[in-house]
């Protein structure tokens, strides 16, 4: 059994859905605020010492993180091409690029601002999160053009990906719903795409109401 360690609305729920997509037999395993707990971090610690959600227990013991890998892996475990493209095809390049800018790019960016403390002392740790979250618009209004340029109605176009899964994840967190409907359409679309498919309404609603 794969087992997640996972907290509601947290990057676990890329993962999350992509297993309920797959239909993977896994168990949910609550982390707690592994931010401000001692007791939660000390529990993850004991799995994964790099304390981070998602962490991921595949069947023989193997300790996964890293979104993009945990995604790669897990369609290796499905034996499925749903989510992320075969090779040779037209999308796989694409897919390729676009996944890793988004873990590279974007996906970071919340570990800076979400706890701008740990990184700025003093009072500037306002205006560096502010910072930060206007580099992260950026960096989705680039997605944003990739996207419109591909027409849609998934991220690459007429395929979906697991980009398409991390977009419905991601338009929840900041800058939130409002910023993406208005200022990334596209982006948004496909988020919603990938929101509605019935094989994540459980896992979706589990995550984000």
């Amino acid at each position: 059994m794969i087992r997640l360690y996972e907290n509601p609305g947290w990057g676990s729920a890329i993962v999350e859905l992509q297993l309920a997509l797959y239909d993977l037999p896994h168990d949910l395993v609550r982390a707690g605020n592994i931010h401000q707990d001692p007791v939660a971090r000390a529990a993850l610690g004991r799995v994964n010492p790099l304390i981070q959600v998602p962490t991921l227990v595949l069947p023989d013991g193997e300790v996964m993180t890293e979104s993009a890998a945990i995604t790669l892996v897990l369609a290796d475990l499905a034996k499925s091409d749903l989510l992320v493209p075969k090779a040779r095809t037209k999308h796989r390049a694409s897919f390729y690029r676009w996944l890793i800018f988004l873990v590279a790019s974007i996906y970071p960016s919340f570990v800076y601002s979400d706890t701008p403390e740990r990184f700025v002392k003093g009072n500037g740790g306002e205006a560096y999160q502010v910072n930060v979250i206007e580099h992260r618009k950026a960096m989705w209004k680039v997605m944003e053009a990739e996207a419109a340029r591909r027409g849609g109605p998934w991220f690459l176009g007429d395929q979906l990906t697991a980009i398409d899964i991390f977009l419905a994840c991601m338009v929840h967190w900041r800058p939130k719903e409002e910023w993406f409907q208005a200022e990334t359409p596209h982006l948004w679309r496909a988020a919603e795409e990938a929101a509605k498919l019935p094989a994540l309404r459980a896992a979706y609603h589990r995550n984000f109401g």
